[in-house]
């Protein structure tokens, strides 16, 4: 039988049971006598056996079948639960997942399970504990064949403890561990350039754990012709070879895998040896479901390339429907404007519903985060408690594939530089544990995400001085610069506060990049912080990227579009209304002085010589607190927009986020107010 025809079946219920496996896990280490979280975890696993039995996956199948013992054991209250097991079972997940990912991506989803199938059958005979796994765990990386050159390979880098267990746990789960040496021609000229690609292809395929020299002396460009890179990935080394070498002015690539040469007095503590490998990046899910109304309240599955077809159709035929709307106005007949606005309410209602069918609630990101957060704190030695409100909020599809890097990376770094150790927090009064809270909720047209610690709050002198170091700002703006001015210098371009590059905040990788894929996505972030109370970061996204609300508005000859979420108001002044301030056109409104911003000016629009007369249209919009004011020749009206974006051969295109086909076949530029408003 071909069993291909089941893979996409097999590789989604592969998800969702490790995602309940994963859940109840956590679950279960809170509360250990509780068996019901047992008997859901012991389910998923026998399911996933057949499943992966069935479909020929022998390593998946054979690791899942020894982690089912332990947990019928468990079951059955033969064996009690401790720290030590649920580390082992933790990793075999761990393992299982890697194996999906793997299938995933076109492999045959085979690893070496045998440490920890050694670990489970050992914990079922009644004779495993944490000090047995690390001997267990350094014989075998003292047996492992092992060139002198690829031993020193290791020592040469200098891997503090950290490093070593993640590269060590990395290989207990099957992935390879290399070092690579990448010489670039002589005649390259922009060192950096070419250093950064290769970094992106190598961070695209796996983990950097550390570079010679460090990243900032490559980014600046203090090296030779070569740099060095300890390197984790699950990729063959022909593959990562042959990845470098594609890049431009690379002249030589060489890699050797790293051995591991430590004895037992160098392995961390037994508490610190049995915490987890990093969790593997979960996948998001390639199908919705789709809720269709019943008696049972009925679900199907539907393929995501399915939804993405029916709503780029549908976006066609909002085209369309301004078109016919439009003609309906110029004609006039009153049974041709009849039979058009039905239709319009008719597409309306097939609009909210298509809408509806792509949105999906962002617990579908937030479920990963608890194993992260367990992960972390035990190789941090911090104590955490991370909180979740909202998890049912919704978002359309295409935001949530694209939020959970950026929130990763939020929330790693509110526990490495944002929580305090215990005995830090103890010493400023508050309790040993820390606070982690995860919030989403609507608001309007859109949706905030807010990550809040109760740590030490952001230290604005040292980022003052970073950002001094690092000619972000100079010292006469340093003197005049407000604490949220001081706070929102962690997102400028390159800005880290880090002394050491570490795997967990992002391996020296400033808040820029999340910064920026926030406002790729056509949202916000925004930082406010009180020193020894605490950092909260709030992200604004809109609730879909497809179709908009937008006022639309011309200036000279030319229409553009401007979203519907940005405005606060419209609103006609008379010319002496305005002012100067600071050698800037401004408007009193409402008691607020409001900036204005020429769109004509700013996008260099051609004069088309007709006179203006002596009052000024302007579209007040808002980022934040922040408010501006564009100035427009007149207002056309609002109007559903398709957002069409530019593609790769127009990006970064200054203030526009897009464009849409109106009604007349002419297209709109879309505004991007949050790059006008400074």
């Amino acid at each position: 039988m071909d069993m291909n025809q089941y893979l996409d079946m097999f590789i989604e219920e592969s998800k969702e049971h490790l995602q309940a496996i994963n859940a109840n896990l956590l679950l279960l280490e809170n509360d250990p006598g509780n068996i019901v979280h047992v008997k859901e975890i012991f389910r998923s696993a026998h399911t996933l056996k057949g499943m992966s039995a069935t479909m020929g996956y022998e390593d998946m199948a054979s690791l899942t079948h020894e982690a089912e013992n332990v947990l019928d054991l468990i079951r059955n209250q033969k064996l009690n639960i401790n720290s030590d097991i649920m580390d082992v079972i933790f990793q075999s997940i761990d393992l299982i997942e890697g194996m999906v990912i793997d299938i995933t991506e076109g492999g045959d989803g085979s690893a070496d399970v045998s440490m920890p199938v050694k670990k489970l059958r050992a914990i079922v005979a009644g004779d495993f504990s944490a000090e047995q796994e690390i001997a267990v765990a350094v014989a075998a990386v003292e047996e492992a064949p092992a060139s002198e050159e690829a031993g020193q390979h290791a020592e040469q880098f200098d891997l503090d403890d950290y490093a070593l267990m993640v590269m060590k746990q990395s290989k207990e789960l099957g992935h390879n561990l290399v070092w690579i040496k990448v010489t670039l021609s002589e005649n390259c000229l922009l060192k950096a350039a070419r250093s950064y690609m290769v970094f992106d292809q190598l961070e695209s395929m796996g983990e950097v754990i550390k570079t010679k020299p460090s990243v900032e002396d490559i980014e600046n460009e203090r090296f030779e012709q070569s740099f060095e890179i300890a390197y984790v990935t699950m990729q063959s080394i022909d593959k990562v070879r042959n990845t470098i070498l594609n890049i431009s002015e690379i002249q030589e690539v060489t890699i050797d895998p790293i051995q591991i040469k430590e004895n037992v007095q160098q392995v961390p503590d037994v508490q610190e040896s049995a915490a987890a490998a990093p969790p593997q990046v979960a996948q998001e899910t390639q199908q919705a479901a789709v809720r269709r109304p019943g008696a049972g309240g009925k679900t199907i599955r539907v393929d995501i390339d399915r939804l993405d077809i029916l709503m780029n159709l549908f976006s066609e035929l909002v085209i369309d429907r301004g078109r016919l709307e439009q003609l309906a106005r110029e004609i006039g007949k009153s049974e041709l404007q009849e039979t058009v606005e039905h239709m319009s309410r008719i597409s309306g209602d097939l609009q909210s519903i298509i809408l509806t069918m792509r949105m999906v609630p962002v617990e579908q990101v937030f479920n990963r985060f608890p194993r992260m957060i367990r992960d972390l704190q035990k190789d941090l030695n911090k104590k955490v408690n991370l909180e979740i409100y909202g998890a049912e909020t919704e978002l359309d599809r295409t935001v949530i594939d694209e939020i959970g890097d950026p929130l990763n990376h939020l929330l790693r770094n509110s526990l490495d530089h944002g929580i305090e150790s215990p005995a830090d927090r103890k010493k400023a009064g508050k309790p040993e544990e820390g606070t982690i809270e995860l919030r989403a909720f609507h608001s309007g047209n859109h949706v905030f995400i807010e990550i809040k610690d109760d740590g030490a709050g952001i230290n604005k002198d040292k980022v003052l001085k970073k950002a001094l170091e690092r000619g972000i700002v100079n010292q006469a703006t340093a003197d005049t610069m407000s604490d949220k001015q001081i706070h929102e210098l962690l997102f400028a371009a390159g800005f880290s506060t880090a002394d050491v590059i570490s795997d967990i905040s992002g391996r020296g990788v400033g808040l820029d990049v999340v910064k920026s894929k926030i406002e790729s996505l056509g949202g916000s972030v925004a930082v406010d912080s009180v020193r020894g109370q605490g950092t909260t970061f709030l992200i604004q996204l809109p609730l879909t990227l497809s179709i908009i609300s937008a006022m639309l508005v011309q200036v000279q000859d030319e229409k553009y579009a401007v979203p519907l979420s940005s405005i606060i108001e419209t609103a006609v002044f008379k010319k002496d209304q305005i002012m100067m301030a600071h050698r800037q056109k401004v408007i009193d409104f409402r008691g607020r002085v409001v900036p204005l911003v020429s769109l004509q000016d700013i996008f260099q629009v051609p004069s088309n010589g007709n006179q203006k007369d002596d009052e000024v249209a302007v579209v007040i919009v808002r980022k934040g607190e922040k408010m501006a004011g564009l100035v427009v020749d007149s207002f056309i009206g609002q109007q559903e927009i398709v957002l069409k974006s530019f593609g790769k051969y127009l990006v970064n295109v200054f203030a526009i986020s897009g464009a849409t086909i109106l009604g007349d076949g002419q297209v709109a530029l879309i505004i991007d107010c949050n790059a006008l408003i400074k």
